[in-house]
């Protein structure tokens, strides 16, 4: 295969990765940007989204895009309940303290991980997807699903910006995300907001799962790659920045999927590394951050 063919696969493998790893670290970003908490769980939300994927399309016989549908609407709302028991058990007592909820985020990780183990099992399971289709391009032909996974991703990115910027939920999470005080002190249920926040970083975590575990196969390990790729990300992007979010995944995806096709996917966590290492030498807050004042 020439070099226009590899480089046309390694762009579209990158896009289907910068497309699942935008969601994945939007809701870590989310989260960050409102509460002021790092959830170093968020990648078990993540896992546990898979896991229940793979458990809801085995409740629809017949056609695999009905279990895939069931699994899509199930999964992030099931997580996303798992989070808001969580927020209100663990990270409300302990007043939303920045040490302590990385203690108990870390304690977190842990108990859903050995449940998962326990229930689930150590196996790895795969997804059917919901259709098989061949894109003819010039010289490959190429997944139908992959692409609809990147169309997903921009449709969900393109709602939450929508909540954010357009809608009364969206204001009053800025306003908490502002000032929590002068929120409180204008009648606005801070807990709730923060609740609903740490729910919805889950679901998108979750939503980014079910998409990609017809490629990828569940199991109870699989939090942890997404995790350490979302700190990444938000790091270079900007912790709490929605437009710095998705530049960076695009800037990590497209690099990890050609340089892994071209030179060696070690290369390429080395070079995302090294970004990392540079924005934090010369611009801490980030691409797209705000540097504090």
């Amino acid at each position: 295969m020439a070099f226009g063919p590899y480089l046309l696969l390694a762009t579209l493998e990158g896009l289907v990765t910068a497309a699942v790893l935008s969601l994945t670290a939007l809701g870590l970003s989310l989260v960050f940007g409102v509460m002021r908490i790092v959830n170093v769980a968020h990648g078990e939300f993540f896992m546990l989204g898979a896991v229940l994927a793979w458990f809801f399309s085995t409740l629809v016989t017949g056609h695999p895009a009905l279990g895939f549908l069931l699994a899509l609407v199930l999964s992030p709302l099931v997580v996303g309940a798992v989070a808001l028991v969580s927020e209100r058990l663990v990270l409300r007592r302990l007043d939303y303290n920045p040490e302590a909820t990385i203690v108990a985020t870390i304690g977190l990780l842990y108990i859903i991980q050995q449940i998962v183990l326990t229930v689930y099992g150590p196996e790895a399971r795969p997804v059917v997807a919901p259709f098989d289709v061949r894109i003819a391009l010039p010289w490959f032909g190429y997944s139908g699903y992959k692409l609809a996974v990147i169309a997903a991703s921009v449709l969900v990115i393109a709602a939450t910006w929508f909540l954010l910027t357009k809608t009364r939920i969206g204001l009053v999470m800025r306003a908490t995300q502002y000032d929590r005080e002068t929120a409180q002190n204008f009648g606005i249920p801070v807990d709730r907001v923060y609740a609903g926040v740490f729910a919805l970083g889950a679901a998108l975590a979750a939503i980014a799962a079910v998409l990609v575990v017809p490629i990828q196969q569940a199991h109870y390990l699989m939090g942890l790659d997404p995790l350490l790729l979302s700190f990444i990300v938000v790091i270079i992007g900007g912790l709490g920045s929605l437009r710095g979010t998705v530049v960076a995944a695009l800037l990590i995806g497209l690099s990890d999927g050609i340089i892994s096709v071209f030179f060696s996917p070690t290369l390429a966590k080395m070079i995302a590394t090294l970004l990392v290492a540079m924005v934090l030498v010369f611009r801490p807050q980030g691409l797209f951050g705000t540097a504090a004042r």
